[in-house]
């Protein structure tokens, strides 16, 4: 098979990073979803295969997944896909809009998606399978862990630090140097003032 990318989902966050991925002109060899697309015209032009089995016909040398499987408060099964594809040797696509601003001496891990909008500023680490979403700001020497959600709208001040399986709420804002522990849900448009 040729180089490309298989997307995994078909629901809105699938929808959002499709149209990155056509807009970055990226061979995109089809979509992978139990259910028909929530988008019909987006998915139209692409294969739509109906099984997580299908991957395993594509060589992991050459094909990258797009882990479009949206994050929600509680829900692992987006983590929990992309561990397994990584624990069977397939890498994961890190996409960022073309629309996004994200310094040069930002890290981004494997399988980071960086929406529309969206703001990394120096210093800043993300790690990996995480979501940065549309019009979030990520500001200096921060440390975003792995398998986190920014969602849209997020502000996040300078230096500070993430773990593991955090969910930032829509419009939530987070003081600098504050550390937020694993597995904590910052509700939508709260300010988180100590750590």
């Amino acid at each position: 098979m040729n180089d490309g990318v298989l997307l995994i989902g078909s629901g809105g966050h699938a929808s959002v990073l499709l149209d990155m991925l056509i807009e970055q002109k990226i061979n995109i060899l089809g979509y992978i979803s139990p259910l028909p697309a929530i988008n019909q015209k987006l998915f139209s032009d692409f294969h739509w295969f109906k099984s997580d089995e299908n991957i395993l016909q594509f060589d992991k040398t050459v094909v990258k997944l797009v882990n479009g499987i949206g994050s929600l408060p509680g829900n692992t099964l987006r983590a929990d896909f992309y561990n397994k594809y990584k624990d069977l040797g397939y890498s994961f696509a890190t996409l960022v809009s073309e629309e996004a601003c994200v310094s040069r001496y930002a890290t981004l891990e494997e399988g980071v998606q960086v929406m529309r909008g969206a703001i990394i500023q120096t210093g800043t680490s993300v790690g990996y399978n995480s979501i940065v979403n549309t019009g979030s700001i990520v500001d200096h020497d921060c440390t975003i862990g792995s398998n986190n959600h920014i969602a849209p709208g997020v502000t996040i001040s300078g230096q500070v630090t993430s773990k593991e399986n955090v969910h930032f709420g829509t419009g939530s804002s987070i003081i600098q140097s504050i550390n937020v522990n694993e597995n904590v849900v910052v509700g939508g448009g709260a300010l988180s003032l100590k750590t």
